[in-house]
């Protein structure tokens, strides 16, 4: 570029005047045309934006198509928060039917029936019809509850999962841990997750006083394994296996710690880790799982 302006100041003057002035027409000319080529994109911008805004206020003020969207709702015992919930979502243009999961024992109240109904007549707009639909699914835990009822001192639950003894390490004292997937293939699970389960309230003092608090120190720390240490906790006080419970379970949130890299092999030291604090592996593993042959074909 130095040398590009040694050479062109080198010219005569009047050819350095007459290069300037072409220059400047030339750069005058693109100026107008960039001027002119914007005000022409501004304008039709312009036009396109005022038709988008009366065609979305003709949209608003229409009456939506006939097939809107359903909204699903999951309650356990929290009346207030479900009207709560579908107070605000009744507002929505384009709710066509709400859809209550109800697993609790006892069916719906016609009292709350009508309060919910009233809720969505006052809170749609435009008048719209918006069906109330319950969905009653009691069965499965009704019956995990029964199958604790006549085992109550184990945990009964819905997520198995499995231990092993490490071949590989050429001894009976060291442990593997497996998820789902080696609990299908075998039919053999050692412990019952307590995200899903039931078991007796003495095992929350039990897991908080008498359970060694070298474990619970483990579990704060790695913030990880408080299931696998009630699974040893209540195995080492019955000495017998879980009860898994056919049932319809849906674990939602893939981002939880189970997704992390490295998760199993962290498992499996939890599971050594705690068998050499209660000086034996307590897990019993077992192939038994309860089926409610009422609602079974295959049972």
């Amino acid at each position: 570029m130095t040398m590009m302006r040694t050479s062109l100041f080198s010219h005569r003057t009047i050819r350095q005047g007459a290069i300037s002035a072409v220059g400047s027409v030339k750069i005058k000319l693109l100026l107008a045309c960039c001027i002119g080529l914007t005000l022409f994109v501004l304008a039709g911008r312009t036009a396109s934006f005022m038709g988008w805004k009366q065609h979305a206020a003709s949209l608003h003020r229409s009456s939506l198509p006939g097939k809107g969207y359903a909204l699903l709702i999951n309650t356990w015992r929290r009346n207030d928060l479900l009207k709560q919930s579908i107070s605000h979502y009744a507002s929505c243009p384009g709710l066509a039917s709400i859809h209550i999961v109800w697993s609790e024992p006892d069916p719906p109240s016609e009292s709350l029936l009508k309060v919910l109904n009233h809720i969505i007549q006052l809170n749609s707009k435009d008048g719209r019809e918006i069906e109330l639909k319950f969905d009653i699914n009691k069965e499965d835990i009704e019956f995990a509850f029964t199958v604790w009822q006549s085992a109550p001192d184990t945990m009964v639950g819905y997520v198995p999962r499995i231990h092993w003894v490490d071949k590989s390490k050429g001894n009976q004292d060291t442990y593997l841990y497996s998820g789902w997937w080696s609990v299908w293939w075998t039919g053999t699970y050692s412990m019952i997750l307590s995200k899903a389960a039931f078991f007796h309230k003495k095992y929350l003092s039990m897991y908080t006083y008498e359970m060694p608090s070298s474990i619970r120190e483990y579990v704060t720390q790695n913030r990880n394994c408080e299931d696998i240490a009630m699974s040893f906790l209540v195995a080492n006080a019955t000495v017998a296996p879980p009860i898994w419970v056919k049932g319809k379970i849906f674990e939602i949130g893939s981002t939880g710690i189970s997704s992390l890299g490295g998760h199993s092999e962290r498992r499996t030291h939890c599971l050594n880790w705690f068998a050499y604090k209660y000086g034996r592996m307590p897990l019993v593993s077992t192939s038994v799982k309860a089926v409610d042959s009422h609602s079974s074909w295959f049972w």
